[in-house]
This record gives C-alpha cells, structure tokens and sequence, in this order.
C-alpha cells in the first residue's frame, strides 16, 4: 500500500498508448479485436484484446474511442510499437493509420474523482470499483515514480483479475481461460475476427475447464511456475505482484502448493467490467 494513498498520479512504467486513426479505424480495429466496438460512443472504453487465430491472446488492452476516426489502445504490458508492427500487416488497403504515441505518459492514480478533460494529449479513464477508487491518467507530462504506489497498483490489478502478462511471453491462454467474461472483454456475438471461431466454439459447445483463480503465495513465486493440489499439477502461475498470483488453472482444483510451498486461494473482486 502507498504511503499516501491520496497522493498525485504516479508512473506506471511498461504501460504504453497506440494510437488508430483515419477514415477506417474502427472498422479495421472492429475486424482485428475480440470485443465489438461499435457501441462505444466517444470518449467511452472498453477492455478489448487481439488474439492469434488459434484464439490464443496476444495482447490485452482499454481501447478508447477518442472520436468516430480516433482509437487509443492502451497497454499494461504489450509494447505499443510492437502491437502496431504486428496489426500493420493486416492494414492492406485500409485507411489507417497506426501510431504508438512514445509522446505520452501513462500514470495511476488512487485519487478520488482524478480527472484530466478528453484533450488532444490526453485522457481519464476511470478504473473504480466497491474495492476503491482508482484512474488511468494520460498526458504528456511525465509522472513521478512512486514504487510503493506502482506496487500496489499491481496488486490491485490482481486482485481484480485482470492478467498482467510478461510482454514477452508466448500467446498460450484463450480468453476463457483467462477469465476475461469477468471484464467483458470479448464477444461472442459480433462478426468474424481472428480467434473468434475457437472463442465461440468454447462458448457455445462446451465449458472451460480452466480459469483464473488468485492464490496467497506467502512469498515470491515466478511466473511460469506450477500449481499443484498436492498430488498433482493443476496450473501455471500467470502473473505475481508481491505475495500474490495469478493462476490459470483447473477449475475444479484445489491448489495446496507452489514449488512445494503452501498456499491459499482468495476470492477474485469484481468490479473492472466495462
């Protein structure tokens, strides 16, 4: 926990901003994410992703509607450059223009009602829930580095299940498996879209057997590493902040260790969904 709790909007390092725009922005982001865009008006978010056509996640975003030609992506862990070199090669003829916006900051704040006008560099994007209040802050200004704070960002954000994926880690996890209905950040109602038939098919024919669950760890443990019941395996740690994880794991386990180690399942908060 910060020692201030109240205090100004600190950085978030590793977080970063593409820009999509041009005539066809939204409909070529429409064709490429998982979640349908079309009922955002402007200035409203939402929590999409791109995925792989096997359905495997690439990267998990906030896309913000700036106006009817201007999309901002922004990332917690994939790196804006590389996200915009993956998506160009599917631009074709498409009118757009993809942009990752090195200009600007991306900042956190634990201030109540933080609020930055829907200017040309910058933005709010309100991130509360019952647990506390909480804001993504853009702009151009750098923000003070508060490592306490940024921790427990993280933490937060764990608690929230929202996965913080390494940016360099391998497309592994379908949307289901990471509990992402929790922010309804995918569709399984809109048109063709990489992934979308094995989305669907997970949806529609069957259950997923695996999830995230969020476990007490006691002390630091690796992303990577495996969860077991006890006798056997039954998950992968995804994500770490401090004693915490993140796991995708069996739905139906009870995890009892990490690298031998005991530890205890929390309930997930809710309240991310947008």
């Amino acid at each position: 926990m910060p020692d201030n709790p109240n205090s100004p909007a600190f950085a978030l390092p590793g977080q970063s901003v593409l820009e999509i725009s041009g005539p066809d922005a939204v409909a070529f982001m429409q064709a490429q994410c998982m979640n349908d865009i079309t009922p955002l008006a402007d200035g409203q978010w939402q929590w999409n992703g791109w995925l792989t056509p096997q359905g495997r996640l690439i990267a998990l975003f906030a896309l913000l509607r700036r106006d009817a030609q201007t999309l901002w992506c922004v990332l917690p862990d994939s790196p804006a450059a590389a996200l915009a070199q993956q998506l160009q090669r599917y631009v074709f003829r498409a009118k757009v223009k993809l942009r990752p916006r090195e200009d600007l900051q991306v900042g956190g704040s634990f201030v109540r009602d933080t609020q930055i006008p829907l200017a040309e560099d910058a933005a709010t994007l309100d991130l509360s829930t019952d647990a506390g209040q909480r804001a993504w802050v853009i702009a151009t200004t750098p923000f003070a580095v508060d490592a306490a704070a940024e921790s427990h960002w993280r933490e937060t954000d764990l608690r929230h299940g929202l996965p913080r994926l390494a940016a360099d880690a391998e497309p592994k996890w379908t949307p289901q498996q990471l509990s992402l209905d929790r922010l309804n950040a995918y569709s399984v109602k809109k048109g063709c879209y990489p992934g979308q038939e094995i989305v669907a098919r997970t949806h529609f024919l069957g259950q997923p057997k695996r999830g995230l669950m969020l476990l007490d760890t006691a002390q630091a443990v690796a992303a990577g590493t495996q969860v077991s019941d006890g006798t056997r395996d039954v998950g992968t740690v995804i994500s770490t902040a401090g004693d915490l994880a993140l796991a995708v794991a069996s739905l139906d386990a009870t995890p009892a260790t990490i690298d031998g180690h005991g530890v205890k399942q929390l309930p997930l908060l809710d309240g991310l969904v947008r």
